[in-house]
């Protein structure tokens, strides 16, 4: 969720760096530097292309590109080719394909275009362009198969059984609208009662922490509408598709909120190393041994996460929040919720009672969608954004805010001193005339 004011912010600050980064970065050598050929290599739809659009002066590129080419690697066996395109090189390719942000990572499938817009990790990016590559729904044909799918993927749907009714046409054509997000897969009964289990057929199961939880109108969908069980079927796996306790980050933050549901956030700081503190980790540790344990209780109203970026707490709340911290959001109203008491005086009995007044609204209600609030929250980020500027580069801030501000200084001076000074010598004009 980034805003308006931070992202102009934003790009300002990373044009005017530009001029004093060097463009110096090697390209890995699986990884191929594109043309505008790819334009009508799409077109012709023979060959997949995972692409990163970048700019030579966006430091995210920048950072991005020792990741992109570790992916290269993984996939240089594979039938899907990895390249880069500079897009101010090639303009007619950013307009062509749209890009408006950088770095902006596209798979070209067939004709067909899909923007990832997750986390940009090496395991998340292989999850994205894995699950596009095959058929929305993947057949398992082999008992290993689907040990490797179980080892691999922390979170997959799957129909089992028979496919010859209405409940396997609503999974496979929702798949199609999650195949970007989600794994698919169809079992045959025989393979699945090894390792599943499995009380009716034919079923849909979400296999994720380990266990496996069935659709609830599977056992008797022949007795439901047939729009009535696709829209059901479509909120189910839109809700179940995310772990009981992922991690947070503002790629994925739009995604989760789709949930319709409450975003419990534990909040603590990672490090560059991505350590967080004894005591910010045991309040982590904490809320997920929570959740863990009232999971039937609050699964259905309330989607558990943690994040390891303040900043991102920070722009939910329009405040700043120390950290570990504990905020609910409800991404309807855009209101949030904070606990009254310390953090990490928190207990399992205190958070129940807090997120249960958050349920029957009874709990302290903080932010909203008004006019105030928003303009408000845009003051924030502007002023986190500058605070974050200042603490980076304080002598590129100063020259980005210092001379366009000197020089409306000198043109204000110019303009009003100038008449201050004409009137001062027709003043003295006057009084050589009486003298």
């Amino acid at each position: 969720m980034i805003f308006p004011c931070k992202k102009l912010l934003i790009s300002i600050f990373v044009l005017v760096n530009s001029v004093v980064l060097t463009n110096g970065s090697k390209v890995n050598a699986d990884v191929l530097e594109l043309s505008d050929k790819i334009i009508d290599v799409h077109r012709d739809g023979k060959d997949m292309w995972y692409v990163m659009f970048y700019a030579p002066w966006c430091s995210y590129c920048k950072r991005l590109e020792p990741i992109w080419g570790h992916v290269a690697q993984t996939l240089y066996n594979t039938n899907i080719r990895v390249g880069r395109l500079d897009c101010t090189r090639f303009t007619n390719v950013q307009k062509h394909f749209e890009i408006t942000g950088y770095p902006t990572i596209m798979l070209l499938k067939h004709g067909q275009e899909f923007v990832y817009s997750g986390e940009r990790s090496k395991e998340e990016l292989l999850h994205f362009v894995m699950r596009l590559a095959g058929p929305p729904v993947q057949p398992v044909k082999r008992a290993d198969g689907l040990d490797a799918i179980k080892s691999q993927n922390p979170v997959f749907f799957a129909f089992i059984g028979q496919q010859d009714n209405i409940l396997w046409n609503s999974y496979n054509s929702i798949a199609e609208k999650f195949q970007a997000h989600s794994y698919f897969y169809s079992i045959p009964l025989e393979i699945a009662s090894r390792h599943l289990s499995i009380d009716t057929e034919p079923t849909i199961i979400v296999h994720k922490d380990r266990s496996i939880t069935h659709f609830p109108m599977a056992s008797d969908f022949e007795t439901v509408d047939p729009d009535h069980l696709n829209e059901t079927l479509h909120q189910w796996i839109n809700e179940e598709r995310f772990q009981t306790f992922p991690k947070i980050t503002r790629n994925n933050l739009h995604h989760i909120v789709q949930t319709k549901k409450f975003l419990v956030l534990a909040v603590v700081e990672e490090n560059k190393l991505l350590e967080v503190a004894t005591h910010e980790l045991e309040f982590k540790d904490m809320v997920e041994e929570f959740i863990y344990k009232n999971k039937n209780k609050y699964h259905k109203r309330f989607q558990f996460g943690w994040t390891g970026s303040p900043d991102l707490s920070h722009s939910l709340a329009a405040q700043f929040i120390p950290t570990p911290h504990l905020i609910v959001l409800n991404a309807t109203t855009h209101e949030h919720h904070l606990p009254d008491d310390d953090p990490l005086q928190l207990t399992h009995e205190a958070l129940d009672s807090f997120l249960e007044s958050i349920h029957n609204c009874t709990a302290t209600t903080y932010g909203g969608n008004s006019l105030t609030t928003r303009a408000y929250r845009a003051y924030f980020e502007a002023k986190k954004s500058l605070h974050e500027m200042w603490k980076g580069n304080p002598v590129l801030t100063t020259l980005l805010f210092g001379l366009p501000l000197g020089f409306f200084s000198l043109i204000v001076y110019s303009i009003f001193c100038a008449d201050i000074l004409d009137a001062e010598e027709e003043t003295e004009e006057v009084h050589e005339k009486k003298e």
